[in-house]
């Protein structure tokens, strides 16, 4: 610990944001970073704990306390070193991570938690911009073979970790581009795709081949992957969508997220939409169901397309204010949160079910509404009706697509329809396929991806080798 009274001699300071007014005309990215002293004085915040429960907060363990003293005392190299020997994409993680290290920090009992993903995100950030991060090229190769599926944060940090330890990885993407929902959920103005391209650039010179446009499944068949390779890792996404089935759900104007949010990202990545409909919310009053991370998504792309107005349902009661932290500490708080798409404007409504969807001529023009009790039910007396010209229905996914792959490969699924397979060895029921991220534990956050992405490469090598030398 550099600075024992750093956490009482300096209150938190966090990165700012562009004002709404600003951000909105662009869908670049617009947090405005910590100056390099300001830097200095949150990572002493620090207080190397006895007992650091950021470690257990942070779901790849990141080695937080060790990487806040050595960006306090300037050996900005041996952070990133560091931080690298636990996530593979500390960029990804320190722009879009909800943070729930930070939740866990010891700080965090009075408000004050350190800033740990604004440190994080300086300390690789300045790994790129002194050149600093270069591939790492295993000194041997092992003969054996592996393909993975699916190029998100588990694909990605799978393929790099098993590329390292020598395999021939052949990394497969439906889409053009690699990065995943990365690449086509998550919009620009949260985390810029220049990001992923280069990590792209640096797994290729690792030795990862990458089969772009390639539908496993389709283009691919099961059969021949196993037969192929001598391995098999599943990393695709958790894409099956949570439906609204009532009335009126037939309407044009009524879309799921992921049908919206891919669009965007291809036209600011210049890249054609396809042969389908184009959605934006141009000159429309917009209606999110889902108060969720997609549905913030799909109001801040909302705002950026011209909408006139944005009002976003959800049908759990509003959370409270602040947490009961004697309840809840170190553990991941159920809290009122507000996120800086739903600062540029969004009406938000809680304890909201929607009833039915009612058009004119054919398209949605207004939704009817009802508020619910605690059970979910609705409350006699409580309807009324919300102008929409589009509706985006953000309400989460319940699994991956069964169709294709999964059918073909025959692997067994869980109760809610994910690929069955433990964390201990992320073995799939078929024979030397294995399953990890979205498609094995169902929708969740992209450190979690990364962390299953690298425990599931060392349990591949295990499997490959009969022994390993890939972190755990």
């Amino acid at each position: 610990m550099g600075k024992p009274t750093g956490f009482l001699e300096y209150n938190r300071h966090d990165r700012s944001y562009v004002d709404p007014e600003e951000r909105v005309q662009h869908f670049r990215e617009f947090v405005v970073p910590l100056e390099a002293d300001e830097l200095k004085k949150q990572a002493s915040r620090c207080m190397d704990c006895g007992v650091p429960y950021c470690h257990n907060g942070c779901p790849v363990n990141n080695q937080i306390p060790d990487w806040n003293d050595l960006t306090y005392n300037g050996k900005w190299q041996e952070a990133l070193q560091n931080l690298h020997s636990t996530n593979n994409f500390p960029e990804f993680t320190g722009r879009i991570c909800p943070a729930p290290c930070e939740a866990s920090c010891t700080l965090n009992l009075i408000d004050e938690p350190v800033t740990i993903k604004s440190i994080e995100c300086a300390i690789i950030d300045k790994g790129w911009e002194e050149d600093w991060i270069k591939p790492l090229v295993p000194e041997a190769k092992t003969g054996k073979s592996v393909a993975v599926i699916g190029s998100g944060p588990a694909g990605l940090a799978a393929s790099q970790q098993l590329a390292r330890a020598g395999h021939d990885v052949h990394l497969y993407e439906k889409n053009a581009k690699a990065g995943g929902l990365l690449r086509y959920g998550i919009p620009d103005f949260k985390m810029e795709k220049h990001l992923i391209d280069r990590r792209v650039e640096q797994l290729e010179a690792e030795g990862v081949t990458f089969h772009l446009n390639t539908h496993v499944g389709v283009d691919i068949t099961g059969d021949e992957l196993q037969a192929k390779y001598d391995a098999v890792v599943l990393a695709g996404g958790s894409e099956s969508p949570r439906d609204l089935p009532v009335p009126g759900r037939e309407l044009d104007g009524i879309h799921f997220a992921m049908d919206f949010l891919p669009q965007q990202n291809r036209r600011v990545g210049q890249e054609p939409i396809g042969d389908i409909e184009p959605i934006t919310a141009t000159d429309k009053h917009v209606v999110v169901i889902g108060g969720g991370d997609t549905g913030s998504d799909c109001i801040g792309t909302s705002f950026r397309q011209g909408a006139l107005s944005v009002t976003q349902l959800e049908i759990m009661p509003m959370p409270p204010e602040k947490e009961d932290k004697g309840m809840t500490w170190p553990n991941w708080p159920l809290k009122l949160r507000t996120s800086s798409s739903q600062e540029e404007g969004a009406v938000r409504d809680f304890s909201v079910t929607t009833n039915e969807l009612i058009g004119d001529n054919g398209k949605v023009s207004a939704l009817k509404c009802a508020r619910v009790d605690n059970n979910f039910k609705p409350e006699p007396g409580s309807e009324f009706e919300i102008k929409a010209d589009l509706v985006l229905l953000a309400m989460g996914f319940v699994h991956p697509i069964h169709k294709g792959l999964l059918e073909q490969l025959g692997v067994d699924l869980d109760e809610r329809g994910n690929v069955a397979a433990d964390t201990e060895s992320y073995t799939s029921t078929q024979n030397k396929v294995f399953a990890c991220g979205d498609m094995r534990r169902g929708q969740s956050l992209v450190v979690w991806a990364i962390r299953e992405g690298r425990q599931c490469a060392r349990e591949v090598d295990m499997f490959l080798m009969g022994e390993t030398a890939l972190p755990r």
